[in-house]
């Protein structure tokens, strides 16, 4: 009788083991916001491969953290010290990965060495919007 119930228990376990092993839901960005995506990350690429600081600026949103009020501060202050050309290089070449914050708010990240580069949308569109640690 032992047996028999044991044999039972391994069936029924058996057949909810798929429910519990199913890789969780990837976020997927709507096409309307991929494509507003796509069309801002291309201008923003683009001013990466020029080195333009000022273009990038315009992308970005103020205050950017607490190092940079305006875009003057931003182009003397964040854009030299992250913006080398091994990172620029990395967010042209990085496949930007998408997930929506607590505050349902469409983000995309670039992860490039040690940053998490996220571009957020907001009413104005697509910014640049915070730099953080990739733990």
């Amino acid at each position: 009788m032992k047996a028999l119930l044991k044999i039972a228990l391994t069936i029924v376990l058996l057949n909810f083991a798929p429910a519990f092993a199913q890789a969780p839901k990837t976020e997927v960005a709507s096409p309307a916001v991929q494509k507003e995506f796509d069309a801002f990350i291309a201008k923003f690429r683009a001013a990466l491969k020029a080195n333009d600081a000022s273009a990038i600026a315009e992308m970005t949103k103020f205050p950017f953290g607490s190092n940079a009020a305006d875009a003057a501060e931003f182009r003397t202050k964040i854009y030299p010290g992250f913006f080398n050309a091994k990172t620029r290089t990395c967010i042209q070449r990085g496949k930007p990965v998408y997930d929506r914050d607590g505050l349902n708010n469409d983000n995309f990240f670039i992860f490039c060495g040690d940053d998490i580069f996220v571009f957020t949308k907001t009413p104005a569109g697509f910014l640049f919007t915070e730099i953080g640690v990739n733990d």
